[in-house]
């Protein structure tokens, strides 16, 4: 039975359906695909060039040596990190294209068995039967929103963007890029390798924390949290990094 438009229930009146809608704002975080490009690409950036002037510092190279150093890393890391993600975002498109395949021709081939997985699905969420029958019915009446629901409903497959791949390898390598530089912005600046060592540790430190900060806000985690975890990740791998340099110096 339907509500009688107390607010307290359900209403099956379209008008008042689309009047609740439009008064109710969805207030959810979406974590979209760029984001997580992003925060891979910059935590990636980030870290690897920071351990690796860490590292030469520790071998008292020159200032010049690590930037040198610095840049084709950050280079060739963009390059890495941007192809890793177009191929994995080319992957996903693949393997739903081959599922949509399949699911299309089980509709066709074996409609019963699929209306009965559809049935499945809908008693999984607490419907009964003579609730879902209908669903399945009207769906069975519209192959395309059948295999829609199928693909969402029984795999968990949602259609990827046409130029995902493209965009994720783009979004990490410029990502990369400017997290890369940030670490060795002293070593432009200040000749002296120990001492750019110092300012890169701070400046670096100073953009983990704040990206650590950001991350976690964006995607409904502890700011605060994931601000120590992301610098502490970032130091532990540049004090790695310096300690093996002097050890093997030695």
């Amino acid at each position: 039975m339907a509500a009688n438009g107390n607010g307290n229930g359900y209403s099956d009146d379209p008008e008042k359906q689309k009047l609740l809608l439009d008064e109710h704002e969805e207030k959810h975080f979406m974590s979209s695909e760029v984001v997580r490009d992003i925060i891979i690409g910059v935590s990636d950036g980030l870290t690897v060039p920071f351990a690796l002037a860490a590292g030469l510092s520790g071998a008292d190279v020159t200032s010049s040596i690590i930037l040198i150093a610095g840049i084709a890393e950050v280079a060739a890391g963009a390059i890495s990190m941007g192809l890793g993600g177009y191929l994995a975002a080319k992957s996903e498109a693949d393997h739903y294209v081959r599922e949509l395949k399949r699911e299309q021709e089980e509709i066709i081939n074996v409609p019963d068995i699929e209306a009965a997985e559809c049935a499945e699905i809908l008693a999984q969420y607490g419907a009964e039967p003579h609730e879902y029958e209908g669903v399945v019915n009207a769906l069975r009446r519209n192959p395309q929103q059948w295999l829609d629901f199928m693909m969402k409903f029984e795999l968990g497959l949602e259609e990827p963007d046409p130029m995902r791949a493209l965009q994720s390898a783009v979004t990490i390598a410029l990502s990369y890029i400017m997290g890369g530089f940030v670490p060795l912005l002293p070593y432009m600046v200040i000749p002296v390798a120990r001492e750019a060592l110092v300012g890169s540790v701070i400046l670096t430190i100073l953009a983990l924390l704040i990206f650590g900060f950001a991350k976690g806000y964006f995607t409904g985690n502890q700011p605060f949290k994931s601000a120590m975890q992301t610098a502490f990740i970032g130091a532990i791998a540049s004090a790695a990094a310096y300690s093996i340099a002097k050890a093997f110096q030695k």
